[in-house]
């Protein structure tokens, strides 16, 4: 790891240039699985907020005004770095989020570098095209404006990637609010956007608390958009709080995916597929199949396999971000317990030999009714459900039993069967048999999972306005 990866910041990246921020407020950063310390880190405050608002401002007409070319090479530069630096990035998030390294250097690192490039192309393959002709009208895109971007800690790179990248190729300006508890790659960022020569104004880091900067932004009336993941309750308040200005608003909460295995699954691989996503990242991921939907007459196979699929796979778990998520999770793992849920593997506690750390014990609960709070309820860690049904028509029902939408899974050895299943639940993107993520299709939510779409073409269309121009008929 080079020395620059892991580092005290005592500063803010606003207009260009690293200042001392009004805030003084610090955290230090701890490793999950040992309890080291890793740096200390200045945090904004409101007027650091308002001051790289104002700086997103006043860069964003020239910025707009550039070539799209020009833009998509500075773009490329910061990916080249990104590039060049993946292992350090890589470690940095195993050490900050507490992903073991091979996941943190495929999913948290590897990702971000595709999505990356992706953009680039779709920007590229759009720079060109004509406003489009409607009749008597010509229809034009132009970039939403000042965008703020509001991210978790659970993808600390890909997230801020997902947004500010789209964002920046359409010719916006950003101001970056990353969650305080892991704010390291983006502020790795903002050394990139100074060492390519990002104008002054064009990208803003400020990292901070929801309850100061992330407010100061979603209110502030020169925000034109704010793009926001996190948590369903976090996302209401930000929805609220952008409503006094109206100002668009893209949301992506959170979720309780269900992998659905129907009569015909392959059982084995299909539960040791869905106990892999249920626990990816330690169950710290939006998109978590934490609940198992299964024909009730092979309920029992199933168990057996959860039996002894689990202690492999939670040998291959990292940490929990923070104590404070290590003992929500307990108390949901009592919880379920007191709901009447039978524990099939796992429990509370840490795993044998991983006393030193924040690690859970990978947990399968059964005979679970829709209406616990273990079933509805995102629990943000290593907890999976398992849900009986007796027809097809019950399996959708319960996938579609909760409030969120986000993901999901279907398992059949008839295809055509499976993706008819699949296209009746509930949520913004379901996988067939283990299919693999695809970054250039839209990822988002159906119901309070959320609103908008990231990725791809769609996610890129986010950050544009459409204008209709009216021209007058032949002859007038």
């Amino acid at each position: 790891m080079s020395d620059s990866a892991v580092q005290d910041r005592s500063s803010v990246f606003i207009d260009g240039a690293w200042v001392e921020p009004h805030g003084t407020e610090t955290v230090v950063l701890t490793d999950p699985a040992t309890g080291e310390r890793l740096a200390s880190i200045a945090l904004g405050d409101e007027v650091d907020a308002q001051l790289a608002v104002a700086a997103a401002s006043r860069a964003q007409p020239a910025w707009a005004a550039r070539g799209a070319q020009e833009r998509i090479e500075l773009i490329q530069r910061i990916r080249e770095l990104l590039e060049a630096d993946r292992d350090d990035l890589a470690e940095t998030i195993t050490r900050e989020v507490g992903t073991p390294p091979a996941i943190s250097k495929a999913v948290q690192v590897g990702l971000p570098i595709n999505v990356t490039r992706s953009f680039e192309q779709i920007a590229a393959e759009t720079a060109s095209a004509e406003p489009a002709r409607i009749g008597s009208s010509l229809v034009r895109r132009a970039p939403v404006g000042v965008v703020a971007a509001i991210t978790p800690w659970n993808y600390p790179l890909h997230q801020v990637i997902a947004k500010i990248v789209p964002a920046l190729l359409a010719g916006c300006t950003v101001v970056l609010k990353p969650s305080e508890l892991a704010p390291l790659t983006s502020l790795r960022l903002a050394d990139y956007a100074e060492r390519v020569g990002l104008p002054a104004g064009v990208l803003n880091v400020v990292p901070g608390r929801g309850t100061t900067v992330g407010r100061a932004l979603t209110a502030h009336p020169d925000v034109d958009m704010v793009s926001f993941t996190g948590s369903t309750a976090a996302g209401r308040d930000v929805a609220a709080a952008a409503a006094a200005t109206i100002k668009r608003v893209s949301l992506e909460l959170g979720g309780k995916s269900a992998s659905v295995l129907l009569p015909d699954a392959d059982l084995p691989v299909a539960v040791r597929k869905s106990l892999q996503q249920g626990f990816l990242n330690s169950g710290q991921t939006c998109t978590a199949w934490t609940r198992m939907i299964v024909p009730r007459e092979l309920q029992a196979d199933v168990e057996a396999l959860c039996r002894e699929f689990v202690p492999a796979i939670e040998t291959r778990l990292g940490p929990l971000i923070s104590e404070t998520q290590w003992q929500r999770v307990q108390d949901y793992i009592d919880l379920g317990e007191s709901e009447g849920a039978r524990l099939v593997v796992g429990g509370p506690g840490k795993p044998e030999g991983r006393e030193t750390g924040l690690y859970t014990r990978a947990t399968v609960f059964a005979d679970v009714a829709p209406t616990m709070r273990i079933a509805t309820e995102e629990i943000f860690g290593p907890v999976v459900v398992i849900q009986a049904y007796d027809s097809v028509d019950e399996a959708v029902a319960l996938a579609n039993s909760t409030v969120y939408g986000l993901a999901g899974g279907v398992w059949g050895s008839d295809l055509e069967q499976a993706v008819d299943v699949a296209s009746r639940l509930q949520t913004g993107q379901v996988d067939v048999n283990g299919a693999g993520f695809n970054h250039l299709a839209p990822m988002g939510g159906f119901k309070q999972s959320g609103v908008g779409r990231e990725l791809g073409e769609h996610g890129y269309a986010e950050y544009f306005e459409l204008s209709s121009i009216q021209l007058p008929e032949t002859g007038q």
